[in-house]
């Protein structure tokens, strides 16, 4: 459970519909989108899987579409995050420093620092391209912990309830669900964050995918497992979010 004295974690999660052009065309983008959350008071940003290209696996054939922490393409989130005071947490095909291939959300600090968290449940080509991370990093902001997920690390409870045994009070899931996903996402969502007695957040990829077209729905679900606020399309959109830690306490007495 929290235990700073910040009793309330104002964030964003952004249903991003992805451009043609990959990593170049798609940074100025989520500039745009942090700077518009910040406008709402987002202290957390929350983009979609692979947001940075697109669930494009197609495009990782070459060395072109993978980032590394260094990676300068990043500069300008960098600096946006750190004007801000916003952490972003990006959706990409990421290259460790031994070469490891993954599939992470990369969450970059106001101080440019960047926080890597890579996919456990790999399924379908993604395992002949990526190799799997073993839990989920927990971020601390305000005093807050907030555990990111990728899409499928959601359908298998034993990733939450690992997140919350770390003391997670958020689990923040960034997602491909596509159209006749509905009732599997809500119970995902709902489930998570019921079973484990905490928030949970999903930025689902907007729009047109190699998988189908978006069925949106990104949003907030109470540790009561009901959702409170959803996307109300299936295109980009920015929903923002203030998370109570009165709410936590109430589920979380003995």
């Amino acid at each position: 459970m929290t235990t700073g004295s910040i009793t309330a974690l104002t964030l964003s999660a952004i249903q991003y519909e992805a451009l043609d052009g990959g990593v170049a065309a798609n940074v100025p983008e989520h500039i745009r989108l942090i700077e518009d959350a910040e406008s709402h008071g987002a202290r957390l940003v929350i983009f979609p899987e692979l947001s940075l290209t697109g669930y494009r696996l197609d495009l990782l054939e070459g060395p072109e579409e993978w980032l590394s922490a260094a990676d300068r393409r990043l500069d300008g989130i960098r600096e946006i995050c750190r004007r801000t005071g916003i952490t972003a947490v990006v959706g990409a095909a990421f290259t460790q420093d031994d070469g490891t291939p993954r599939l992470a959300s990369l969450a970059i600090h106001p101080s440019g620092a960047i926080e890597p968290s890579f996919k456990t449940w790999l399924h379908g080509p993604e395992q002949g391209i990526f190799v799997a991370g073993s839990h989920p990093a927990v971020l601390e902001i305000d005093g807050w912990k907030i555990a990111l997920a990728i899409c499928f690390d959601a359908a298998r409870p034993g990733h939450a309830e690992w997140a919350a045994g770390a003391g997670a009070d958020v689990y923040a899931v960034s997602a491909v669900y596509t159209a006749g996903e509905d009732h599997r996402l809500g119970l995902h969502l709902g489930a998570r964050a019921m079973d484990n007695r905490m928030f949970s957040v999903l930025a689902n990829l907007a729009g047109a995918t190699p998988l189908g077209p978006s069925c949106g729905l990104s949003g907030f679900w109470g540790p009561d497992g009901l959702p409170f606020r959803q996307a109300a399309g299936t295109g980009t959109e920015v929903l923002t979010a203030s998370l109570q830690h009165s709410v936590l306490a109430r589920f979380r007495r003995p």
